[in-house]
Parts: structure tokens; sequence; C-alpha cells
């Protein structure tokens, strides 16, 4: 079941731009059945997973290396794969209206539904190789998503920033799963979730969390890395509200709370996350409060929760857990709700500055009550879902324990006073403040446009309204899988007069004034931007400096000589084959018996000859003939040796490699000599040193009796496992097929490459 789930998406990615060519009014809502077939799907198991449930499934991937694709349903995947597939569907509706007409539309819908999918597998597997699989699968379908309008320089800029940044933590992670396998014996996530297996006293345990750090916060777009996340508003708005809602920035957030019985429980986890979330919350508020364009006044907001979600994790006791997973589905709750609100906005009047709009509400009612719900979701006000959350994170950081509970009280408060004057500037100025753009009315928002925006504002009202229900079905195991223990949860707007409400209060105060004076703080802080010094400004300089240096190695590599090119490869085998040689265990050379007969002695001597005529040739005609008596030479060796196989192949290739070499001759300029004596002494020196080499493998390879059992399980297996008498061609089809494989891809693509440059040439040169 739960790989269909994740699957068919996939599949439907496929079909999707032929959908959208036979249906192109109806496509995005007939699309929408798959990801809400999944929701249904998925929510069925709710209440099987409350119950303490588990669903895990297993399917053979690589029997022979004991490897397998298994999935694993708990609370926690339930409820990111629940949001993830219940936005998607509300995404793809949208799409279906603010991107009609648009020529690549069903291309769009392709990349979109295989992010949905890629996102689903990261959360549901229960195997180590595909969690790494599904989190690059969902790094490239982002990179094709955020530059889907590939024609402007910035979307393409935006899109390699974000897989760049992504794809190096990518591969951090790719070392930390390894060697958390290595720790914990097993690839399976599933099996060291099931036995309450913890590696922090492994030897490994800080290589692994390093590095699984630098996945989750590159992903999760944490202080140094939260540059990238803001230049991805470049996609269009349906690409941000999916993937910066529920789906790819959660995904490192994902990963911590996934990993945290495994790994957490220490300093070193608990206090990087709290430092490096802290951090990234109140920066990200921060910046928020600076921006003038919604989407990226959202983005930056994005980076507050995320580094919320983070800090939560760090501080790591039961409150803080639960006040993560109640603030993780708030956030994609509002964040969803708001990007699609900005969407429609800039789809009406053409802009997204918040500058230049005011009085909105009047002619959009639906989209603005959606802007105005979800919005004091995000402020935290009751009551609505988002103020359990802050309420929520106000406790855990007054119940840490240590002289930092006042000092993380108040990053909480600051982060989240300078969020809720964001939140005035993101709802209050475009709807209600003074008329100054007024949608021109070419673009009807019809149930497509307001569907995603109103249903999750309104789902944040109901949840905060009527807390009991989501927190026994979807937060309680959730919290019970982060914390590897049964829990029991009851979550309520009104707890009395508690220090939680007092700083609720406070926060409301700070923010106000915040807000009053957003646009002189806006203006004043543009002239303390980090520019030249910040981490955007980094990468940059850091791609700057790979181009040169590619550019550089490039000129210094790729001279336009074949010769030189042959010259580096042979002169680099030589010195590390004969290093190894020289360096390894002891050898012995060993001369065979001199038993040569007269006719093997003459075509020895035949090919020695002709191999130097072939150097020694004054035109190309004279070295293709020499050259092939070397050929045929040891076609007839093959021959000698009672191989008329391998010998017919030589001869074949021999004489299509001839025909080859005199047709092409024709073409080439006239035959010259532009090595000069040195190169020509030079080369010989290579030449012969090869030859030495070569040779002395040859002896040493005679001399091995022991130690190699190849030639006898080829001997014993070639008829009986694969059926074939001829144990060469058994070897290459069936033993090293995928070595085959490869070459014949290889040359595929090569073929191809040569025909789509034959193709290119101007008319007139063909």
């Amino acid at each position: 079941m739960i790989a269909i789930v994740v699957l068919s998406g996939f599949g439907l990615a496929l079909v999707a731009p032929a959908v959208q060519r036979l249906l192109p009014r109806h496509a995005g809502w007939l699309l929408a059945l798959l990801p809400l077939g999944v929701t249904v799907t998925l929510a069925r198991h709710a209440m099987t997973i409350a119950d303490g449930g588990v669903i895990a499934q297993s399917h053979a991937w690589a029997p022979a290396l004991g490897v397998t694709l298994s999935f694993y349903l708990d609370g926690l995947s339930l409820l990111f794969a629940l949001l993830i597939s219940g936005i998607g569907t509300l995404i793809v509706i949208y799409s279906g209206a603010y991107l009609s007409g648009h020529p690549n539309l069903g291309r769009f819908y392709a990349y979109l539904l295989a992010f949905m999918a890629s996102m689903l597998g990261l959360v549901l597997a229960g195997n180590l190789i595909a969690v790494f699989i599904f989190w690059e699968l969902t790094s490239l379908s982002s990179y094709l998503l955020i530059g889907f309008e590939h024609e402007r320089e910035a979307a393409r800029k935006a899109a390699l920033q974000a897989l760049l940044v992504t794809g190096i933590g990518g591969l951090a992670l790719m070392a930390g799963l390894v060697l958390m396998a290595l720790a914990g014996n097993s690839w399976e996530l599933a099996e060291m979730l099931d036995r309450r297996l913890n590696l922090a006293g492994h030897p490994f345990y800080l290589a692994i969390v390093i590095l699984i750090f630098a996945g989750a916060f590159t992903k999760s777009a944490q202080t140094p890395f939260h540059f990238w996340l803001p230049s991805a508003m470049e996609g269009p708005t349906p690409v941000s509200a999916f993937l910066h809602s529920a789906t790819m920035v959660k995904g490192g957030v994902y990963l911590v709370l996934r990993l945290t019985p495994i790994l957490g429980g220490t300093a070193a986890w608990q206090t990087t996350l709290m430092l490096v979330g802290a951090v990234t919350m109140i920066l990200g508020a921060w910046l928020s409060l600076l921006q003038t364009d919604l989407k990226r006044l959202l983005a930056y907001s994005t980076v507050n929760g995320l580094g919320t979600l983070m800090f939560l994790t760090g501080i790591g006791t039961r409150t803080a857990i639960i006040g993560a997973v109640v603030f993780l589905v708030a956030h994609a709750l509002y964040k969803a709700s708001l990007f699609l609100n900005a969407g429609v906005v800039d789809h009406e009047t053409g802009t997204r500055d918040v500058r230049r709009l005011g009085g909105l509400y009047r002619h959009l009612p639906l989209i603005g009550s959606a802007a105005v719900l979800a919005g004091l979701s995000m402020a935290g006000l009751a009551p609505f879902w988002g103020f359990i959350g802050k309420e929520l994170i106000y406790e855990a950081t007054w119940q840490s324990v240590g002289q930092t509970s006042g000092l993380l009280t108040t990053a909480a408060v600051a982060a989240n006073a300078l969020l809720i004057a964001a939140t005035g500037v993101l709802v209050i100025k475009p709807f209600f403040g003074p008329v100054r753009t007024v949608p021109d009315g070419h673009h009807p928002v019809g149930p497509a446009l307001w569907l995603g925006p109103l249903l999750p504002a309104v789902l944040g009202l109901l949840c905060g309204l009527l807390p009991g229900w989501p927190a026994q079905v979807f937060i309680t195991p959730a919290v019970a899988a982060v914390l590897a223990q049964p829990q029991d949860i009851h979550l309520a707007l009104w707890h009395g007069f508690t220090p939680m409400l007092g700083l609720t209060g406070l926060t409301l105060l700070l923010a106000f004034g915040v807000y009053r004076r957003h646009a002189g703080i806006r203006d004043g802080s543009a002239r303390f931007a980090l520019g030249a010094c910040g981490p955007a400004a980094g990468y940059e300089i850091s791609l700057n400096g790979m181009m040169k240096l590619a550019k550089w190695q490039t000129r210094f590599l790729q001279s336009g000589y074949l010769h030189n090119y042959i010259l580096t490869l042979i002169i680099a085998t030589i010195a590390l084959v004969g290093y190894t040689l020289l360096r390894g265990a002891p050898f012995q050379l060993t001369l065979p018996a001199m038993d040569v007969k007269l006719y093997e002695g003459v075509l020895a001597a035949l090919m020695l000859s002709a191999a130097v005529v072939t150097v020694r040739a004054q035109s190309r005609l004279s070295a293709i003939v020499a050259m092939g008596v070397v050929g045929y030479g040891l076609a007839l060796l093959f021959i000698d040796f009672g191989a008329p196989d391998l010998a017919m192949t030589q001869f074949i290739i021999e004489t299509m490699t001839v025909i080859l070499f005199v047709f092409v001759i024709y073409r080439l300029p006239a035959y010259k000599i532009i090595s000069t004596p040195r190169q020509f002494a030079r080369n010989g020196v290579v030449a012969v040193a090869a030859g030495v080499l070569m040779t002395t493998l040859v002896l040493v390879a005679l001399g091995v009796r022991e130690g190699s059992l190849l030639s006898e399980f080829f001997e014993a297996n070639s008829f009986i496992k694969a059926h074939g008498r001829n144990i060469v061609n058994v070897i290459i089809v069936d033993f090293r097929a995928m070595d085959t494989l490869g070459e014949i891809t290889v040359l595929t693509l090569a073929g191809a490459g040569v025909y789509t440059l034959l193709k290119l040439r101007p008319k007139e040169d063909r």
C-alpha cells in the first residue's frame, strides 16, 4: 500500500503533460484526484496509528547486498505525509488556474507531482538508502520547479543556487547515513527505531551528528544557509507555497525529529540545535520585517518558522517536542494559505510590493478573509491553532532547566514580536490600507484560486476551536514517535492566567510598537546590511572561485591535442601501477618455458615490425596498413591458442577499423610531423616504460597460483548458472552484465551526442 502511495505520484507525473493537452481546462482538478486519494488512504490509518500501531512494509531491492526498499508509517511520518498530500491537492488545483494558458503547464504538473512523490518517499522511507535517494530527488525536482520559468536568468540562477546548497548538504548527509548504518549495524531505519537504538556512545557519533546536521541545515535553510530560500521565490507562486509550507524545507526538520531517538539526548545534539535554531529564528523574523515583496516577506518568515522548529527540537523536553509538532502543523496551514494569497494578489494586481498595495479587501473579499484568518494564526492569536503553538513555545522555554531559561524565553519573545509586526505588514497594508492598486478584473478569482488560500486558513481556526481531536489523532502519535514512548496529550485554548499568557501580552505590545515604526526600521536597516560580507556573498565568491578554477584546469588539461591526453593517461598509469607494485607485497617474476614454435616467432616478429612501421610511417595510409598487420597478427595468435571466437571478433573489428580509417583520412589535412626530436625522445621513453610495466604485470600474473578462485568459479558455474558453454561470452554477458551494459550505454550516449552535433551544423555547412 505505502509503495503504491509513493510510486503513483511518479507514474502520474509521466502522463500529466498528456492529460493537460487533452483536457486543458480541467486538468488541474483531474490530476488533484491522486493526491486527494493519497490523503484519504493515509487518513484511513490515522486511528490505527493513534492507538500505537505502526505499519511497516518491505520489498526486495538488492537481496544480494541485503538491501530492501522498506517503508515505515508511524505518527510522525503520517503527519508529514498528510500535510504533503493534503496541501499538494490544493496546490495542483490552484496551479491550473494560476498558470492557465501557460504553454508548459503540463510540464509543470509533471515536476510538481514528481516533487510530491519524492517528499512522500522521504518521510515514509524505512531504509537509509531510500531516505537518501528520495532526499536527492526532492532537490532535483525542486530545481526544476524553481527554474520553471527558465527563460529568466534570475530563475535559472535561483534554481542553481538551491540545487548547489542543498546538493552539497545531501552529499554530507549520505556520508552521515553510511556511518550511521555502520554504527547501527543495519540499513533499516525502522529496525533501529524498533529496537530503540541510541548511538550516543559510538566512536562515530560526533562525525554522524556533524554530517547529519550539514544535510538538515542546508535543506531547512538554517543560518548561515538561509539565503537560498528567499532566492527560490523566483519560482511560480504554487512552487513557493508547496516548497515552503509543508514540504521541501521541512525535510531537514523531519530528519532531525526522526533521528532524535537514535542520535538525540547529548549536549552536542541539543546545544547545536538550540543555538542554530535560535539565531535562525530571530534572524528570519527580523529580515521578514524589512521586506516589501510579499513572497520574500513570507520566505523570511519561513526561515523564522524553520529556526523555531530546530530550536524546540534542541530544547528536547516533552513540552518542547509537543510545541514543535503543533507549530509544524500551524506553520504548514497558515503559510500555504498566505503564499497562495500572495499569488492571487499578484495575479490580480500585477504587483507584490506592499508599498503599492492597499484596500484590496473590498475587491477580493474571500482572499482577504483567508489572509486575515491565516495572519491571525501566524501572529499566534486566540482562538487559532497558531496561538496554541506559540503558548507551547513559551512554556517550553519557561520550563527549561538552567541559567539559559531566561535567555531562551527572551529569544522566543523577540522573534515572535518581530514576526507579528511582519504579519501586520503582510495583511493589514495590502487589504486594509489606503487604496492604491485596484484589480483589473481580467482574471476572475474562481474556486480554483480561492479554495487553496481559504481552506487551510479555516482549518487553522477549526483546530484552534476544537484542539482535542487533532491532539489525540495526529499530535499525540507524532510526539510519541519522536520521544520513543507512549504519550497522553491534551491541548486547550485557555489554561488560566499563566506566565505564558503574560508573555503573549508582552509580545503583542512589543509587536505593536515595532509595527508602528516598521517603515523607519526598514529604511534605517539598509545602512547596516551585510552586503559583501553576508552568506549570500560568500556563496557568490565560492561559486565564482570554483568557476575560475574549472576554467584554469580546463585550459591546462584540455589542450585539444589527442597525443597529450594519451600521454597523460599513460604516465598516470605508469606512476600509479608502478608505485603499487613497488610498495605492495613482494612479488616474483616468473619466466615461462621458451617453447615458442617457429611460426609463432615469425608472427611475433611480424607484429613487432609492423608496430615500428606504424610509428615511423611517413603517410597515414602506411600507418593504417601497419596497424592492421598488428591486429590481424593478434587474431592469428588467438586461433593458435584455441580461441576462435576471439579471433573472429578481432577479425571483424580490425577490418571495420581499417575501412573506417581509410574513409576518414581523405577528409584530414595533409600528413606532417609536428613533434620535435625532444618530444620523440620523451614519447619513446614513456612507451618503453609502459611496455616494461605491462610485461612485468604479465610475468607477475603468471606466477600467481593461489589467492584467486575466479577462474575455477567461472569454469564451474558458466554452464550451470548461465547456461552458456563459451566461458568468455558468459563472463561478458552474465557475470559482468552491468559492466557491459555500462559500456553499451556510454557508446549509445556518444553516438547520440555525435548525431546531435551533426544535426546542429548550419545548413550551408552540410
